[in-house]
């Protein structure tokens, strides 16, 4: 039933809920300096300042109240009821349009009063519970608390200090029961963060997150299915992880095949069980969600690929994986404070390796305080394009010119895991070429006559799927199209006109299958320049293509291609791909000049009339990055304040490098891999004695191109900061110290006999 309002009904009614709203506001204002949450030391003017919100709110409340209680009076006065009725329809017009006009602004102040009430009374719920934590300081109003002046605490009355000017910034400290006192300062510093010594009659434990976890943890049993895998990545939605299910699901054969391989190994030695979570803070938040809309418009694959791979690899390895997207469910797992992150975490970390990229360490560094220092030898940190030493120390790098965004971390340098074996100082991480692992593993006999060099058509299929890397390439590619039929496979927008020369057949974007089918029949894969050192060329070369690349002349680096600025790098690439050219060569990969047209077409002749047959470094199988990987999990342990002993001594080859020559190319020359593992073995006088080198003198310095030798003044300079040690960096002036090591055919990251 519609009961319809008179105008003076209307503005009783109005009238009786602005009088609630108000009478709500008054109960709830409290002057904050009465309650027991208001900290020592502000002012008068800052607590009244922080008590007129929602007294003000109540008082405009109640003046909007009385001018309707004031209408409506008049209304009722009079007896012409046609009038009168008009005229309380306007006054009460125009109170409504009072009222959207400050709308905003009483809508602004409810929400910040309601705020302010539920932090009140989340704080005083949580008093009990950090009660039990014993972390609230149990003293009574007469107790009074000191700093303590102890040499084995020098940092104690600054952290002091600061606290008592800064802990209301982040609601954590309350959390933990700092309140601003002196004495519950103390209890924080001395039972959460460790800089202070323990108050009298309080627990001496180590803090929680600090405290050991559980021991004992089973062997790692090699799984011949993906099934655990699945439930891990199964509940989770968007494109990227769409891309990341399709090719677990896509290659999973190829995995269980792999694993039952590595079964009937017998020299296999045993490894714990890891708990591991992998993070690609790459895909959180709005990073993640920038990332999900380039995903089906032709952006980087290259990372997705690797997630999957790794997922893959660690499932049949047998550990447990954790996969998260979700800051809020990272804070969750790994037991973060409530805040902004500069407090511990509460409990020690449950995992034993922590898989994440350059923005997931930013996001653990928000979220573990000072307990990030202590665990960050648990995390591996996917780096494409890698980072050497120069960058990683913050302070070396800002003193010498080599800070950047990405680097500083301080991490050990082979806790970053690049995409090729580009960095030696780096742990090379890897993927898998999917159509490799069929050819290795059989397929049906179609298969594999589809993989035969004779069934090649006379295409050519370029490598860029988005406009703006075609720029400057039309003369390039129409002289390959002169000699072969041309695809593209181009994101095009709905709506839009294509930019594409028209002699190219784009296909627009396809999916893995339908770009497998397509590179399956075509002769060569085109490089435009850009994307630089993806996984897409080596799968091609897996499917029997010629891939054909630009030279960079002059090289491409951080002094002169915007890309490569700002990365932790200093590696100076000479063509698209540099793994391809070094590593695989002719006749899989031919090198051009693209700015010489003769030249180009010279070479797509030669390409047609040579046969080549699929091919895949054994590193980029299946097999090649289980051992790889299992390698790394068994022996690489940061944690260890021990020099590292894998690889073993027995594998170095020590080299003198000549004048202004890096150690990866010192190595190199020799067909051999520098080991950057390996250099405490040569930081002494006794390797330069060993090499027949008289020192005149010798010294120790940070510098990131030490041990060396110095022909001017025989000076023989040895390394002073262990993570400096670089197989990167070279100087006119110096003859550089490097420790080199062999590697089996085709897989760079183990010496011969160390897996």
């Amino acid at each position: 039933m519609h009961v319809a309002l008179r105008p003076r009904s209307g503005c009783l009614v109005l009238c009786l809920c602005l009088s609630v709203i108000t009478l709500l506001l008054q109960t709830l204002w409290v002057p904050l300096e009465t309650t027991l949450e208001e900290p020592p030391g502000r002012s008068p003017e800052e607590r009244g300042r922080r008590g007129l919100g929602s007294r003000g709110l109540a008082l405009r409340l109640e003046a909007l109240s009385a001018e309707v209680r004031r209408l409506s009076r008049g209304g009722g006065g009079g007896g012409g009821g046609g009038h009168v009725a008009q005229l309380s329809r306007d006054d009460l017009g125009r109170l409504l349009r009072s009222f959207r006009v400050d709308q905003r602004g009483l809508t602004r102040l409810v929400q910040r009063e309601l705020r302010r009430v539920s932090e009140r009374l989340d704080r005083l719920g949580r008093r009990p519970h950090a009660a039990s934590h014993d972390l609230r300081p149990h003293a009574g109003p007469e107790e009074r608390c000191e700093v303590p002046a102890d040499r084995a605490y020098p940092l104690c009355g600054e952290k002091v200090e600061f606290l008592r000017a800064r802990w209301h910034t982040d609601p954590c400290y309350a959390f933990y029961g700092v309140d601003g006192t002196t004495c519950s300062i103390l209890t924080y510093l001395s039972q959460v963060e460790d800089f202070c010594p323990f108050r009298l009659g309080r627990n001496h434990s180590a803090p929680p997150w600090r405290r050991p976890g559980p021991s004992n943890p089973p062997e790692a049993e090699v799984r011949t299915t993906l099934g655990p895998l699945y439930e891990v990545i199964g509940n989770s939605s968007g494109p990227a992880l769409d891309f990341i299910r399709s090719r677990v699901e896509r290659t999973s054969e190829r995995w269980t095949r792999a694993a039952l391989r590595m079964r009937q190994s017998s020299s296999r030695t045993p490894s714990t069980q890891m708990r591991v979570l992998l993070y690609p803070g790459a895909l959180a938040g709005g990073v993640g969600r920038r990332f999900e809309d380039l995903v089906d418009r032709g952006g980087p694959l290259g990372e997705l690929v690797q997630w999957a791979d790794l997922s893959a690899c660690l499932t049949i390895l047998g550990h447990n994986l954790t996969f998260s997207t979700s800051r809020r469910l990272l804070h969750s797992l790994i037991g973060a404070a409530p805040g902004r992150g500069s407090c511990p975490i509460q409990r020690p970390l449950t995992f034993d390796l922590i898989y994440t990229d350059y923005h997931g360490l930013a996001h653990l560094h928000g979220a573990m305080g000072l307990a990030f220092l202590h665990y960050q030898c648990r995390f591996r940190i996917l780096d494409s394009f890698g980072t050497e030493p120069a960058f990683n120390l913050q302070s070396y790098a800002r003193g010498h010119g080599y800070e950047t965004l990405w680097g500083s971390w301080g991490l050990q340098p082979r806790q970053y895991m690049t995409m090729f074996p580009h960095t030696p100082d780096n742990s090379f991480l890897g993927f898998v070429s999917e159509e490799a692992a069929r050819g290795e593993a059989g397929e049906e006999k179609e298969e594999a006559e589809a993989l035969q060099p004779d069934r090649k058509e006379r295409i050519a299929v370029v490598y860029g799927k988005q406009d703006y890397m075609w720029q400057g390439k039309s003369e390039y590619v129409k002289a390959i199209s002169e000699e072969m039929e041309t695809h593209a496979t181009v994101y095009q927008p709905p709506g839009l006109a294509s930019d594409l020369p028209s002699f190219i057949r784009n296909h627009g974007l396809l999916t893995q299958e339908h770009f497998v089918q397509l590179l399956r029949r075509a002769k060569v894969f085109v490089g435009l320049g850009f994307p630089y050192e993806g996984p897409a060329p080596i799968e091609a070369i897996a499917l029997g293509c010629v891939f054909l690349q630009p030279r960079f002349h002059p090289p491409h680096s951080a002094d002169n291609n915007d890309f490569y600025k700002g990365k932790p790098t200093t590696r100076k690439i000479s063509s698209q791909h540099p793994y391809a050219e070094e590593f695989i060569g002719k006749p899989h990969v031919w090198t051009v000049d693209v700015t010489n047209r003769t030249h180009v077409r010279e070479v797509a002749r030669a390409i047609l009339l040579t046969e080549v047959k699929p091919f895949t470094p054994p590193e980029f199988t299946c097999e090649g990055m289980l051992e790889r990987l299992r390698g790394y999990i068994l022996h690489q342990n940061f944690c260890s304040k021990s020099v590292p002993t894998w690889p073993p001594e027995s594998a170095l080859r020590m080299h003198l490098g000549p004048l202004g020559q890096s150690c990866v190319s010192v190595c190199r020359r020799s067909s051999l891999v520098c080991e950057p593992a390996l250099f405490h073995h040569l930081n002494g006088p006794a390797a330069f004695a060993r090499l027949g080198i008289g020192c005149s003198s010798t010294g120790k310095e940070a510098n990131h191109l030490f041990p060396a030798y110095s022909p001017w003044g025989r000076r023989c300079a040895l390394q002073q900061e262990p993570l400096l040690f670089s197989c990167a960096g070279s100087d006119p002036s110096q003859r550089r110290l490097c420790p080199c090591r062999a590697h089996p055919a085709g897989q760079v990251a183990p010496c011969p006999d160390c897996l």
